[in-house]
């Protein structure tokens, strides 16, 4: 073969070459994000409201004429402050049988007010133990020998005996009042007409949180009346879903976000109810929840803005640490009984088996196949196969 014929042979195969790369498909543009290590968290949110745990609703003691409530929601009242008064109407002796089941309801509420105390002393008894553990572990935390986290252990134990011992004394005073109401029912009944009105008191130091009559007009034997409550003793009720229960346990972390406040309030959860319930979704779909009870922590001042039944977002943190490798969930996708990615490497997508852990949201923990740095595509294209031409979008 001549030059010539070489030198046209020669052209001709540049010429294909050149045309071949001139009328490929094009590489397809791809998003990608580097694999990096740093502070990851598994977190589930769900809504919950706000209830004020110590409540009594007071009802109308005897049937007759209710004098008119002067009272309004979020008054406050202290111990024997009297609410509203009633006139007894005329009520017919009870007969052997009824008088027998008032009475017996008498001794019930005696009872009641009897167990009420012993809970009480329990109750007491546990605040000041954990009050002095509190001081005896503070100077040995300042000093090292203990550490940081039992100290905090024993603090929010102290803050619960003390909610604890608060709830006792609230059910002491509910527990007197019924006492009371029993009795009065006991011996009201075959009275004159013009008897005094009964004049009905305060149990406790509380709150009005509901009144459900205002104006005067008759009433009957237990019509409610008025709601009241303590206010520092609110907390956080959610419902969860049943998988998600299990996973939580008492003391875990929680965040209160989307209350109207510009922080995060914290809380911890208090107890998980041992039984679940049904609910439809929006959707339409039947749920398992469980309700779920949280306590705030810290000052009372942050979270004294919220009232009885307010919305809040409850983040509920079943596990966090720091310096975990992570990358975005949107990479990964089946490969027969595992997980894989496609890394992207001069280029080329290329697939690698991955090893995943926790998930959370949209990220999801590394522990094995890939590498900090590491660029994977995000929602990669079924049609894509291993060494496959990829243009990155933003380099």
């Amino acid at each position: 073969m001549n030059r010539r014929t070489l030198a046209l042979v020669v052209l001709v195969a540049l010429l294909a070459v050149g045309l071949a790369y001139g009328f490929r498909e094009p590489a397809p543009w791809v998003d990608a994000e580097a694999v990096r290590r740093g502070h990851f968290r598994v977190s589930f949110e769900e809504e919950g409201r706000t209830r004020v745990q110590d409540r009594y609703e007071l009802l109308a003691p005897v049937a007759g004429l209710l004098s008119r409530v002067r009272l309004e929601p979020g008054d406050r009242v202290s111990r024997g402050d009297p609410l509203f008064t009633i006139s007894p109407s005329f009520a017919a002796p009870l007969d052997p049988r009824e008088h027998a089941s008032a009475a017996a309801t008498l001794e019930r509420a005696e009872a009641a007010l009897q167990a009420a105390r012993t809970q009480m002393q329990a109750a007491q008894a546990r605040a000041e133990f954990a009050e002095h553990e509190v001081k005896r572990l503070r100077p040995l935390a300042e000093s090292g020998h203990v550490s940081a986290a039992a100290l905090e252990r024993a603090l929010a134990e102290s803050r619960a005996a003390a909610a604890l011992l608060r709830s006792a004394q609230f059910a002491i005073d509910v527990a007197r009042h019924e006492r009371d109401v029993a009795r009065a029912v006991l011996e009201s009944r075959g009275t004159d007409p013009s008897i005094e009105p009964i004049v009905v008191d305060s149990p406790l130091d509380a709150e009005v949180l509901a009144r459900m009559r205002q104006s005067a007009g008759p009433v009957q034997m237990g019509e409610p009346i008025l709601v009241l409550g303590d206010p520092d003793t609110l907390e956080v009720i959610v419902d969860v879903l049943s998988p998600d229960a299990v996973r939580l346990h008492p003391g875990m972390a929680v965040e209160l976000d989307r209350w109207g406040g510009d922080e995060t309030l914290p809380a911890r959860v208090r107890r998980i109810e041992p039984s679940a319930f049904t609910k439809v979704s929006a959707l339409g779909v039947e749920e398992q929840r469980v309700w779920v009870v949280v306590d705030f922590v810290g000052e009372a001042e942050r979270w004294r803005p919220l009232g009885d039944g307010y919305r809040v977002l409850a983040r509920f943190v079943l596990w966090e640490g720091d310096d975990v490798l992570q990358a975005p969930a949107a990479a990964f996708f089946r490969e027969g009984d595992g997980w894989a990615a496609f890394v992207v490497e001069d280029g080329r997508a290329r697939l690698r088996r991955v090893e995943i852990g926790r998930r959370s949201g949209l990220l999801v923990e590394i522990r094995g196949g890939l590498q900090p740095g590491e660029r994977v595509l995000l929602h990669p294209d079924r049609a894509l196969r291993d060494g496959d031409r990829v243009r990155v979008r933003g380099g």
